[in-house]
């Protein structure tokens, strides 16, 4: 079976040094998945992939609520964007809580029981909609709300790199498909993410990036600098477009309803602009990235790395026109070339 990986071939993880080997090491401790594709494909671009990995540690697994509630609002997520890889995944983590039978009643297409994890995974699919009517009140504390925020960002910032740069097949011949695999998945897992995690541990990897409070929902938590260094991150893409193409992105993104747009629209660029349409697919259609696309880009000064940070670029474009949508009381993204682009 071909690989998992599509347009790059991150470097081998049992190579890894510096920051990246760090990275694996906590995934490893705290996720309990070591060396997980999802991160491994962001390896070629290692100021992309600490802030990513430390979002998600400091939101979905060291932030505050629950992690069953947490991984019912990353489920959502996936499911809005169209990520089957990142869903199956989160069933898996389902069956890692102990929660198998809302687990198995997700994998058949059904509604959980429960009126609340009905309603976090009714408010993670609505998340993708900026403004959708279900996005307040929360239907977590408002205590939990940078962990429950959080996630949902980290979660539209890594089904846009999965969607884009994956395949969407976790495990060979789709084998997580079967109801006995996934449970046995998940209980492999179980006490890793059963465990109470610290908060902070991952921003020891961000160096002086993880400096900034970050925005108003995670202040005074470690999901603030993580968030604000994974925008800083992702906005160092557009050093691979000129003026006109970052404002065809722009001009995309904040013209965008949430909606699954078609194969071709008026705002997508055609391949005589060939990074801009990249980062517009990678904000609002990453899994229409095809290898068309990317040969039209390519030159030979483009590295792995390169493509990991344009794709990057559009999809925290799309994060932030999220954020800024959240609801009163909620303070938008933190500012910088994203939020700018709305003024």
């Amino acid at each position: 079976m071909p690989g998992p990986f599509r347009h790059t071939t991150p470097p081998p993880p049992t190579r890894a040094t510096g920051v990246v080997a760090d990275v694996y090491a906590q995934l490893a401790e705290d996720f309990g998945i070591e060396r997980a594709t999802t991160f491994v494909v962001l390896s070629s671009a290692p100021e992309v992939l600490a802030p990513a990995w430390a979002l998600m540690r400091e939101s979905l697994i060291a932030g505050p609520g629950t992690r069953t509630g947490k991984e019912l609002a990353a489920y959502g997520v996936s499911e809005a964007n169209r990520c089957p890889f990142c869903v199956d995944a989160h069933t898996m983590l389902l069956h890692a809580t102990g929660d198998h039978a809302l687990a198995e009643t997700l994998a058949r297409g059904g509604t959980p029981a429960d009126e609340g994890h009905a309603r976090v995974l009714a408010w993670g699919r609505a998340t993708r909609t900026p403004g959708s009517p279900e996005l307040t009140p929360f239907p977590f504390p408002d205590a939990h709300a940078p962990g429950y925020l959080g996630t949902a960002l980290a979660f539209h910032f890594i089904n846009r790199v999965v969607s884009a740069l994956l395949t969407e097949t976790l495990l060979p011949y789709n084998a997580q498909r079967l109801r006995a695999v996934r449970s046995l998945l998940g209980r492999s897992v179980a006490r890793t993410v059963r465990r109470r995690a610290v908060p902070g541990r991952s921003l020891a990897l961000l160096g002086e990036a993880g400096s900034a409070p970050g925005p108003g929902w995670a202040r005074g938590t470690a999901a603030g600098p993580a968030y604000a260094a994974l925008a800083g991150a992702a906005a160092g893409g557009a050093e691979l477009l000129d003026a006109a193409d970052r404002a065809l992105v722009g001009h995309a993104v904040a013209a965008w309803d949430g909606s699954h747009p078609p194969p071709a629209w008026d705002g997508l660029p055609d391949r005589s602009r060939p990074g801009a349409r990249i980062a517009v697919l990678a904000a609002l259609a990453p899994y229409r990235l095809t290898d068309e696309d990317v040969w039209a880009w390519r030159r030979p000064a483009y590295t792995d790395g390169c493509l990991v940070r344009l794709v990057a670029y559009g999809a925290f474009a799309a994060v932030d026109r999220i954020a800024s949508a959240f609801g009163p009381g909620v303070a938008p993204a933190a500012e910088g070339p994203f939020t700018a682009r709305r003024q």
